[in-house]
């Protein structure tokens, strides 16, 4: 084993999938690319990590909504270009191709493009945190997208996609909050 600086820590354990995060101002949508992300339980609660920094934020905070839209690793290029430009001067969805959705409970859109969308309503802001926590309404699920590998941000500008899946569901069965 070698040091490695504790400010380097967090690339050793990535907190989620990279999510595409869709907001409606009134106006128009907005995509903002989010790399921190977590699965708070088994009924549909997530969290994620932003702040005013990013443009969709006052989008979020007064409409109490947003999609969490699931990017696979073919759509890298895009999650990367979508995370380095800003909505306020730049139409996302055009810029980048994407097709909005419309959701069935948000205003935010839906992404076509992407593997599966989960319309969450905001439960809750921690300001001092930067956490937004999330209450998903409505999911969807792309079942004909042969891509089905979802990126993590590594942190420090790399990335990994999922690889092989193990199937342990029939050991587990029963044995879990919330069953499988």
């Amino acid at each position: 084993m070698e040091p490695l600086p504790l400010s380097r820590a967090f690339t050793l354990i990535e907190p989620g999938p990279v999510v595409l995060v869709t907001t409606h101002d009134g106006t128009r949508p907005n995509i903002m690319t989010i790399t921190w992300t977590m699965v708070r339980g088994f009924g549909a609660s997530f969290a994620l990590t932003t702040g005013p920094w990013n443009h969709s934020w006052d989008a979020l905070v007064e409409t109490g909504e947003c999609v969490l839209s699931i990017p696979t690793a073919d759509m890298l290029d895009t999650v990367v270009g979508i995370g380095t430009c800003s909505g306020a001067d730049t139409d996302k969805f055009a810029r980048f191709g994407l097709t909005p959705l419309p959701a069935q409970h948000v205003r935010a859109p839906l992404i076509g493009e992407c593997l599966g969308n989960i319309e969450c309503r905001v439960e809750e802001i921690a300001d001092r945190l930067s956490l937004v926590l999330l209450q998903g309404v409505a999911a969807h699920i792309d079942t004909d997208r042969e891509e089905t590998r979802l990126l993590h941000a590594v942190g420090d500008g790399t990335f990994t996609a999922d690889g092989d899946r193990f199937d342990r569901s029939e050991a587990m069965r029963d044995k879990l909050p919330g069953g499988l």
